[in-house]
């Protein structure tokens, strides 16, 4: 599932490519996502200006002239590819590396007034879209989330606060998306790591020294992946059709029996599983 980096990067791909842009057809394909296309989708977006394009969490959206908004979550195999209207072909802006485009999962295609397409491509059909108005922010899916891990709101206070009386891991705790919003498996894994916590540390243990060290690792790890282009992790490719390069700089996610990078530490990567999700760290690091 394509976590917080990854919906940055294509968000920034989007406002360099379609902001401004006007929508002059959609055609649905398939209506069965994880939820039903809205029947109404093709009405409500034809002759609308893509006035810009944000994220919440993992959550893309493009505001529309009309203050609508589309919210598009990719699910867990989702791809939006950019290509010239004429052709099948991948523009240099194409978040997905992709010489031809597998057709059969290609569900929604949004033509646009300068020669481009959007196809939303989703294999497995756990995406879904849907149209909210102004007000979306305290509608859901929206109104449930935490804050961003980027906004002054995710704090020592909020976190201090909001750990009191509760029992769960601090891994769960990361993913837990009213907690804070983005986060998934790969980057919990890497955040805990440069936290030197254990991930089957309840939370109800944690110092305020920890809670420091949450915070910021929190920040330097996701803003290293949005650097160096997002993980790639089976499809995953950047905006220039090259594959995102996080990946290399791993600590522990799918490094089970390799040696620990840390300086001085003869550990070795230990794979275990938290809540069904495959869990790594250093025993030696994270003790």
């Amino acid at each position: 599932m394509p976590e917080l980096p990854e919906v940055e990067i294509l968000k920034k791909s989007l406002n360099r490519n379609i902001k401004f842009t006007k929508i002059t057809k959609t055609k649905i394909n398939n209506v069965n996502l994880r939820y039903k296309v809205p029947k109404h989708l093709n009405k409500v977006l034809k002759g609308q200006i893509i006035e810009n394009i944000s994220r919440i969490s993992k959550y893309l959206i493009l505001h529309l002239s009309s203050k609508k908004i589309l919210l598009i979550h990719l699910g867990m195999s989702g791809t939006i590819h950019i290509v010239r209207n004429n052709n099948n072909r991948n523009t240099n802006a194409s978040f997905y590396n992709s010489s031809n485009l597998p057709e059969k999962h290609n569900h929604i295609e949004i033509t646009l007034n300068n020669n481009l397409k959007l196809i939303y491509n989703d294999p497995r059909r756990f995406g879904y879209f849907k149209i909210l108005s102004n007000k979306f922010i305290h509608q859901p899916p929206l109104k449930n989330l935490g804050p961003d891990p980027f906004s002054s709101s995710f704090n020592f206070k909020y976190i201090d606060n909001y750990i009191k009386n509760k029992k769960k891991n601090i891994k769960n705790l990361l993913m837990d998306q009213s907690f804070v919003g983005g986060i998934g498996n790969i980057y919990a894994n890497e955040i805990l790591f440069h936290c030197q916590l254990n991930p089957h540390k309840k939370i109800s243990e944690l110092n305020k020294k920890n809670i420091f060290q949450i915070l910021r690792n929190t920040r330097k790890v996701l803003r290293k992946a949005i650097f160096f282009g997002g993980s790639t992790i089976k499809d995953f490719r950047r905006t220039d059709g090259k594959s995102g390069n996080f990946q290399q700089t791993f600590k522990v996610y799918g490094r089970q029996n390799a040696k620990c990078s840390s300086y001085k530490c003869n550990g070795v990567i230990k794979k275990t599983i938290i809540t069904n999700r495959s869990t790594f760290l250093c025993p030696k690091c994270q003790n």
